[in-house]
């Protein structure tokens, strides 16, 4: 998978990063910072994406 490429998070992790974004365009960050740090607050959040892999859920 390609660095950037957002087809692993659900669809919920999609829109709470396009909330993020849009409230740090309000302060008046670039969109390209924005985006960025959305995806990485979205990332501290909820974990990442989804994973792949037996057993996962156990632990």
């Amino acid at each position: 998978m390609p660095r950037g490429d957002k087809s692993s998070y659900t669809d919920k992790q999609k829109r709470m990063a396009g909330h993020i974004e849009e409230s740090y365009e309000e302060r008046g960050l670039s969109e390209r910072e924005s985006e960025r740090r959305a995806w990485a607050t979205v990332n501290k959040t909820t974990g990442g994406g989804k994973k792949s892999g037996s057993g996962r859920k156990h632990g």
